[in-house]
């Protein structure tokens, strides 16, 4: 019954830090949302001399929600489905080799050069942590976040095909960077010595296929059943259904169920809408996603924001977490850069998409949950709070200008254009 309470007052929180959001701030939702309970965190803890009860008991509370299983195990699932579901094949398909590029080539680049940088910034400070764990730190860090960042776009009047290659390698760099991380922690438990390369090109191989083609399957035979049917109510289960059952399959598996979600969620937003959908099945099941979708972030944000509250920040970890901010910003603009330069001769680019697509690599919710993940024995809440300490950044600071930076970097093409 506990647990019904705190989920009742997070329910009511979000509604109520999204009125105020909308009615006095107007600040892109997710990103007010999130400031709002960030400020509610602040004052609980200045008001802990005076209301000790409120205090103990609001910690309480967020140390009862494993934030890790809420967002990895059961909210990741219905948001990932709810973002590619609506992204077109075709769209995808023409920008494939860059979303591609960005979501493999670029995590891996992002994630050995902030491990590589992080080592050598945590012995400048006399702490020996082990190198793998600095890569974990690299691989959890560089997943980009779709949630904050694409709103705030679409009233910039981007190129949809920029827009769509943000979409794409958000959506698809969760999942990899996911497998990414799972492979480290499974050879940081058993050793590089006892791990060889085969092994661990089997694992990815294993996680990230299999992710793949479970979400193909999921995508044939939920477009399949939704044509064999013309009732709204049932088929807008049915994709509740599928996504709810393929993610606890794929965790059975023990393969990527973020993979498979995106893949699923295209295929439905696809070839199941094609083949599949009335017009008015089509309508409830976007607005179904759509709602589930706009839910679900506001309970995530409204998380992260309180998350503050069970967060051990020590000094030494502030400092690091500020001096990290600029290494994974450097390493977001080499693991971008390289890429694109690379692509730039047989690949259409939009005027001034590399800033664009540098500063848009918001982290999120994702960072803070695979960073709860890490063994607290092995310096696990120090790389709490520093992931921490990055994503209040990206998503405050890069959120609420990436989309000034665009209009910025549009309005100058457009007079020199003249």
């Amino acid at each position: 019954m506990q647990i019904y309470h705190y989920f009742t007052i997070i329910i009511i929180l979000a509604a109520a830090f999204g009125y105020f959001n909308k009615r006095f701030l107007k600040l892109p939702r997710t990103i007010g949302v999130m400031i709002i309970s960030l400020l509610t965190s602040l004052g609980i803890v200045l008001l802990a001399s005076s209301f000790p009860g409120l205090f103990v008991e609001t910690k309480k509370m967020i140390l009862s929600i494993d934030f890790y299983t809420i967002l990895m195990e059961i909210m990741l699932s219905f948001l990932l489905f709810a973002g590619s579901i609506h992204i077109r094949l075709n769209d995808i398909k023409s920008e494939r080799v860059p979303i591609i590029a960005f979501s493999t080539i670029g995590v891996l680049l992002s994630t050995v050069i902030v491990g590589g940088l992080m080592y050598l910034l945590l012995e400048a400070f006399s702490l020996n942590i082990p190198f793998i764990n600095c890569l974990l730190f690299g691989a959890l860090i560089s997943p980009t976040d779709p949630i904050a960042v694409l709103g705030i776009l679409k009233t910039a009047n981007i190129p949809k095909t920029l827009e769509t290659k943000i979409t794409g390698e958000s959506l698809f760099n969760d999942g990899v960077a996911v497998v990414l991380f799972i492979a480290l922690l499974e050879i940081s438990k058993v050793g590089f010595e006892n791990m060889g390369f085969t092994d661990i090109a089997l694992l990815f191989l294993k996680e990230a296929g299999g992710g793949i083609i479970l979400g193909t399957i999921l995508g044939s035979v939920g477009t399949y059943i939704l044509k064999t049917i013309d009732e709204y109510s049932v088929e807008v289960m049915v994709t509740l259904a599928m996504v709810m059952g393929g993610y606890w399959l794929a965790s059975s598996l023990h393969i990527s169920g973020p993979l498979a979600m995106v893949v699923a969620g295209i295929f439905i937003g696809n070839r199941g809408r094609e083949v599949g959908m009335s017009r008015i099945t089509e309508e409830y099941i976007d607005k179904f996603w759509e709602m589930l979708d706009e839910i679900l972030n506001a309970i995530l944000f409204l998380l992260i924001g309180l998350e503050l509250l069970v967060i051990n920040f020590e000094n030494i970890y502030i400092l690091i977490g500020v001096i990290a901010i600029f290494v994974v910003l450097l390493a977001r603009f080499i693991s971008v850069g390289i890429p694109f330069f690379l692509l730039k001769k047989r690949v259409k680019f939009e005027t001034n998409s590399f800033p664009i697509l540098v500063w848009g690599g918001i982290r999120g919710g994702i960072s803070v949950a695979l960073a709860l993940a890490l063994p607290r024995e092995t310096s696990g809440d120090m790389f709490v709070a520093i992931t921490y300490i990055i994503v209040l950044f990206s998503i405050i600071f890069q959120g609420l200008t990436i989309g000034k930076l665009a209009k910025k970097l549009t309005a100058k093409s457009a007079n020199k254009s003249q």
